[in-house]
């Protein structure tokens, strides 16, 4: 058992000054100091002047086996980047092996970030989320929009989440991506969608990210038309953006990116209870716009914040992709936007996620962050976090101290 006291305990919602933690692999209670010091006197480590702990950091949506690019690919618009990526996917993927994804992983772990969902094209990042420390939720991705090669597509697909499946640790969660509407064959999709309702298997898809993707679902039309016609000898899409979000009514998904969305289409996020990740940094370097979150808002659609991959983010931070969210949404009152920031990489995270974390609450699993901040400490912590310098001190996860 340990008990931990600081100047306060942050959650979005509330400020805890002078309070404690009791925490084993589980928190078992948070409580002032004092009647924490009375309880347990010596067994209790005080942190001082400046301390703030907090819930660790879940990142929803990174790509580990592109971590080995710096300046590689083409930003500005969504379609140079796309080809770029094509052209140099056997030299990014072939200059990151283990000892790299493990780099990236580690670096999450540095900034804070003690869960996250990694996309897994390859499988290649299977060893690295394996031995991580963190709780993974190992996306294993189908993507394929050919009905000639479903059966070749879905078998290396299966080969991959079968693999993943032999993976015996606690913390780690074998589950589904679909690509995006896009690339993926309906007939693929609805067997990969059987299989997670059957298995309640965790799910994500990129969806509507760029504009091209926008005008090639709704009419064969823009930027991806001679794209798929030179690449896959393809005129007519894969799915309707309607068809595609049909598939997932009986499975709650994480939709990433959504900047194209249209209300039809939120709609049914909507009233399907699925959540909207929001990369606000890859969105701008991709050339794609800015996720509209006060629509999502509007509709009662959960939204979370994650990083993407090294390919189209320079940083895998999520106290930066914060401050970068506060200043792009300009008409959102700072402090509540702010402290929905937080609720979306703690504990909006993790109940789109299905982890049991993200929350500073009796019960929930104790990973946990000790923040040393040098400046007074008030009711603009929320704003102060990302904005101010601080030091992560201790992580925390599932009560042993990894930092």
């Amino acid at each position: 058992m340990k008990i931990v006291l600081s100047a306060v305990i942050f959650t979005p919602d509330t400020i805890y000054k002078d309070h404690g933690i009791v925490f084993d692999k589980t928190i078992v209670t948070i409580a002032p100091n004092d009647e924490l010091r009375a309880q347990y006197g010596n067994a209790c480590e005080e942190l001082g002047e400046g301390s703030v702990l907090m819930s660790g950091l879940i990142n929803p949506h990174v790509h580990l086996e592109f971590s080995a690019n710096r300046s590689t690919l083409t930003y500005g618009e969504f379609m140079p980047w796309l080809s770029s990526v094509i052209t140099h996917r056997d030299e990014l993927i072939n200059n990151c092996d283990a000892t790299c994804m493990q780099h990236a992983a580690q670096t999450m772990l540095n900034k804070g970030i003690t869960a996250f969902g990694a996309v897994s094209s390859y499988g290649f990042d299977l060893e690295a989320c394996a031995s991580t420390p963190q709780k993974v939720v190992y996306f294993n991705e189908l993507i394929g929009s050919d009905p000639l090669m479903a059966d070749a597509l879905y078998g290396d697909f299966q080969e991959r989440l079968f693999a993943s499946q032999e993976v015996r640790r606690e913390g780690f969660h074998p589950s589904i991506a679909i690509h995006s509407p896009y690339s993926v064959h309906r007939v693929l999709i609805q067997k990969a969608l059987q299989y997670a309702q059957a298995h309640k298997t965790r799910v994500t898809a990129h969806f509507m990210e760029s504009l091209s993707e926008r005008q090639w679902l709704d009419d064969n039309s823009g930027e991806f038309q001679p794209f798929f016609q030179n690449f896959l000898k393809q005129s007519i899409a894969a799915n309707t953006a309607e068809e595609f979000l049909s598939y997932f009514n009986d499975v709650p998904t994480l939709f990433t990116h959504g900047v194209h969305a249209n209300d039809e289409e939120l709609l049914t996020l909507s009233q399907k209870g699925h959540t909207v990740i929001h990369c606000p940094i890859s969105n701008r370097l991709l050339g794609n716009g800015v996720l509209d979150i006060e629509r999502l808002d509007t509709q009662k659609i959960r939204w979370i914040v994650g990083t993407d991959g090294l390919s189209s983010n320079y940083t895998l931070d999520l106290f930066e992709e914060m401050k970068v969210a506060l200043f792009i949404h300009p008409n959102q009152p700072l402090l509540p936007l702010a402290k929905q920031l937080w609720k979306s990489v703690t504990v909006d995270a993790a109940k789109a996620l299905r982890l049991n974390c993200g929350s500073i609450a009796p019960n929930y699993d104790a990973d946990i962050l000790v923040v040393r901040v040098d400046y007074p400490i008030t009711d603009q912590l929320p704003i102060h976090l990302l904005t101010q310098p601080h030091q992560i001190e201790s992580i925390y996860i599932q009560g042993e101290k990894i930092k």
